[in-house]
């Protein structure tokens, strides 16, 4: 790290301590020429992830709007929305992939909120899947109810 005062290209470290959730490292450095201190800060590189919306238009993967259409969905229900949202773009940064539907990401959500939460997933399907009118919702309900029954009854098999 060159020295913000001489210009010297090496120094040492003297301090290190993590910032932001561990997400980030502040760095108190000694320049090896002149002996002035200066602070450095490192965070982790992270590929932007492109969504590919449903008309096939582009843009960054937000968080934030992520975790309002989560809130929504999990209002009044024991689930961690920011858990939620930062385990989701985890497994985005880990695909290594650059480019992701907003489909995959949406059945993501659905998949990982089914597990935690059933009234929260209906909550999110009803949006996401676009229920037209009660016939959809029960239609959903009903599956949910067979998909509960058989994995109990594999439980008492088992």
């Amino acid at each position: 790290m060159k020295c913000p005062a001489c210009g010297f290209p090496e120094s040492k470290v003297i301090d290190s301590r993590p910032i932001e959730e561990g997400n980030s490292i502040r760095r108190r450095r000694e320049c090896l020429s002149c002996q002035k201190r200066f602070t450095t800060f490192e965070t982790i590189e992270s590929t932007q992830i492109i969504v590919v919306k449903k008309n096939g238009e582009k843009e960054l993967f937000d968080r934030q709007k992520l975790l309002g259409d989560i809130l929504k969905a999990t209002q009044k229900r024991p689930v961690d929305a920011t858990a939620l949202v930062a385990e989701i773009e985890s497994e985005l940064q880990n695909s290594l992939r650059v480019e992701v539907t907003s489909e995959e990401i949406g059945e993501m959500v659905m998949a990982k909120l089914k597990a935690r939460d059933e009234v929260a997933y209906v909550r999110f399907a009803s949006v996401y899947r676009e229920f037209k009118d009660i016939d959809t919702f029960l239609k959903e309900l009903k599956a949910l109810k067979k998909l509960e029954s058989s994995a109990s009854s594999a439980k008492n098999d088992g």
